[in-house]
């Protein structure tokens, strides 16, 4: 059963924790954690980018010279794509679909990988007391930067960005943090491959670690032998 520190909000070591088997002490997959990625960026991805074809151009639909005694190349219209200013020859066309699918057993595989690597590189810590801070930027601008310390004295890394895992959303908490610059919000059941792998430090409040427990998300089946 692997475990982790749980500090206070001063900084403080107040005792271990031990976490979920199947969700901080996996075997790594690395394919699997670069394919919930893939799926996960592309699934974000909008088809905004949108050519005119030579159809819409608002060119003059005639023959620009005639075919035969020119000795020129013969050409139909203006808004040809091979003519400045013409239309665009296989451009995008705001319908491109960009939805990737992966299935739920694979997703929760791939956030326990991510999660397991993140645990075995110091990247993660355990906080309790967290939601007992006020809604002031002051109070958590102290906690951010003594983790901050902590943090670069242990990855050589001047500043690295956190993510604050919640169990709901605590609005005090929120409150005193959104106007830190690199610093994040994130709720456990809520957690993805994706953000846990671009969250920098992991803070879980140590509620979290019991909503995480319980996200269907996170849940993986095993076959009973």
């Amino acid at each position: 059963m692997p475990t982790t520190d749980v500090y206070s909000t001063s900084g403080k070591k107040l005792s271990k924790i031990s976490l979920p088997k199947d969700i901080f002490a996996v075997e790594i997959n690395k394919k699997l954690i670069a394919q919930a990625v893939k799926v996960y960026l592309s699934n974000q991805r909008q088809a905004t980018a949108k050519t005119k074809s030579r159809s819409e151009i608002n060119f003059s639909k005639r023959k620009i010279w005639k075919q035969k005694g020119t000795g020129r190349a013969r050409h139909g219209a203006k808004s040809a794509p091979i003519f400045v200013k013409g239309g665009r020859a296989h451009g995008p066309t705001g319908e491109q679909n960009y939805k990737l699918k992966l299935s739920q057993t694979m997703k929760k595989k791939a956030l326990a990988s991510a999660l397991t690597q993140k645990l075995k590189d110091n990247q993660l810590i355990v906080i309790k007391g967290l939601e007992k801070i006020k809604g002031k930027t002051k109070e958590m601008n102290k906690i951010v930067v003594m983790y901050q310390k902590q943090i670069s004295s242990k990855n050589k890394k001047k500043k690295i960005r956190i993510s604050i895992i919640l169990p709901k959303v605590w609005e005090n908490v929120i409150r005193a943090g959104r106007n830190i610059p690199g610093l994040d919000f994130m709720q456990a059941k809520q957690l993805n491959t994706y953000e846990v792998l671009n969250g920098g430090m992991l803070v879980f409040a140590k509620e979290s670690i019991e909503a995480l427990k319980e996200s269907p998300k996170s849940k993986i089946k095993t076959k009973k032998t």
